[in-house]
């Protein structure tokens, strides 16, 4: 009798083991019991699901992932404070005390003050010194010996 009981928890421990191997696959899911079933943590993508005993057998559904809602919402906020900002930089209005440009705004406005654009005389200059350039390579063309041949 007694080795009947020994046979019989060793087929039910076996039976459990292996019906929680396909759940289970490399630690993938963790189970805590509370007081409805089970709660069941995916451990790769963080989802909850309650698993209780149904009258068809155990039957397991998705907790609502309040963090998911809070990210989404964290994510919207930070588009329209970004497309607020923006318009407030577009509009030339000071951005209130302790709030910093967006990083794109930000960037274009440090370019705008570190590159001057040139003056007159500066292209004048730059605009003299191809012409020069222009003249001798055309001059060194026409002097190259065979050169009235083309």
């Amino acid at each position: 009798m007694r080795s009947i009981m020994i046979v019989l928890a060793s087929a039910l421990a076996l039976g459990s083991a292996q019906a929680q191997t396909p759940d289970s696959e490399n630690g993938r899911y963790s189970f805590s019991a509370v007081p409805d079933g089970m709660l069941r943590l995916d451990t790769r993508t963080g989802a909850v699901s309650l698993c209780a005993k149904q009258d068809a057998g155990w039957a397991c559904s998705s907790v609502p992932d309040e963090r998911a809602a809070l990210e989404n919402e964290i994510a919207r906020l930070q588009r329209e404070n970004g497309a607020l900002k923006k318009d407030m930089l577009a509009r030339n209005l000071p951005l209130p005390p302790g709030v910093s440009a967006p990083q794109s705004a930000q960037r274009e406005r440090e370019l705008q003050l570190k590159v001057p654009l040139p003056s007159d005389a500066e292209i004048d200059r730059v605009m003299s010194a191809f012409e020069k350039m222009w003249r001798r390579i055309v001059d060194m063309v026409q002097k190259t010996p065979g050169s009235d041949k083309i």
